[in-house]
């Protein structure tokens, strides 16, 4: 069995030993994703630990957005009770990436890639995502890349009548369409 999972169930135990129900609350909502996640598909199986933190990574950020939706709508007492859960499962993850240290990696999968332009964003992402594993955000990830990727453009070139092509748009009503001009 997983030791994140024991310890899962261990750090329950003592939650309810100790009366905290913020943090009573959150591991067993954790332990129950875990289930879930181990109970869905074809047959039943144990989870390992790297499939244990994607799913408290999922669940954490989860608490993140519902957190900013109550922010946005006011009720801040809720928001506040997210962010609690949220800092709970942050015990369990891995440490997040810097900055700095993302963007070293990023560079790293460029050069290894030879990815140049937007075209080169699926190869680098495929090759930088298992460096990251739950260590940073998938968009923060894809937001690096983007703008490394895009720095290396040589400045656009204006749009010619020959870069139109005719398309179809909404409303079924034929125009003309510019597209950038490589």
């Amino acid at each position: 069995m997983a030791e994140l999972k024991d310890r899962l169930r261990a750090d329950l135990n003592d939650a309810m030993r100790s009366r905290d129900q913020v943090r009573m609350r959150t591991l067993r909502m954790a332990l129950t994703s875990i289930t879930n996640e181990e109970v869905s598909g074809a047959s039943a199986r144990d989870l390992t630990d790297d499939e244990i933190v994607r799913v408290l990574t999922r669940e954490a950020k989860k608490r993140r957005e519902a957190a900013d939706a109550f922010s946005v709508a006011g009720r801040t007492d809720q928001a506040a009770a997210e962010r609690a859960e949220g800092d709970v499962l942050a015990g369990y993850l891995p440490a997040q990436l810097s900055d700095d240290e993302l963007t070293t990696l990023v560079s790293a999968a460029i050069a290894e890639t030879g990815a140049a332009g937007p075209g080169g964003i699926g190869p680098v992402m495929k090759a930088v995502t298992p460096r990251v594993a739950g260590r940073a955000d998938g968009a923060r990830v894809a937001a690096e890349v983007r703008r490394q990727l895009s720095s290396q453009l040589p400045a656009t070139q204006p749009v010619t009548r020959d870069a139109r092509r005719w398309c179809w748009c909404a409303g079924s009503r034929p125009r003309w369409a510019s597209q950038r001009v490589r």
